[in-house]
């Protein structure tokens, strides 16, 4: 059975590969057709605007790109909006289909990597019978009391 989960697993990051590179030869043709260029020089607009690099400052190693990162994921959720109406009023479910598949997976990205961050983390470190130590709770307040002898 464990052998049949990782094809079926292999087969899945298959699909959605097949399924996203299909969708950016999609987008990149819509943007193509709109800006009035070719696909190669749409596909090269949306490579450098979207492009990282790695950059090392003060000592350390960053990724820089010409977007910033809070900009990033809004800009391809509403280019696929936009392939998606554009296919929608032309009538073309196939190719709407694919953006929309493709638009779902984005959206949900963040919270299927937290997901299943928190499934392998929590198979690596088991829990001991004993709760988690909790860090000191800001709305107690502490205080000592000492009684007088009388």
């Amino acid at each position: 059975m464990p052998k049949l989960t990782g094809a079926l697993a292999l087969l899945m990051l298959a699909a959605l590969a097949s399924v996203m590179t299909y969708t950016g030869f999609l987008v990149v043709g819509v943007l193509a057709e709109y800006l009035g260029t070719g696909r190669i020089l749409a596909g090269l607009l949306l490579g450098v605007l979207l492009a990282r690099f790695p950059w090392i400052s003060k000592g350390r190693l960053r990724v820089v790109g010409l977007l910033p990162k809070p900009v990033r994921r809004p800009l391809i959720v509403g280019l696929l909006a936009l392939c998606l109406w554009h296919f929608l009023s032309r009538g073309d479910a196939v190719s709407a289909a694919f953006i929309g598949v493709a638009t779902a997976f984005v959206l949900t990205l963040p919270w299927l990597k937290r997901a299943v961050f928190d499934r392998l983390s929590s198979s690596v470190l088991k829990r001991t019978g004993r709760p988690a130590p909790q860090g000191p709770d800001d709305m107690v307040i502490d205080g000592e009391f000492r009684e007088r002898k009388e």
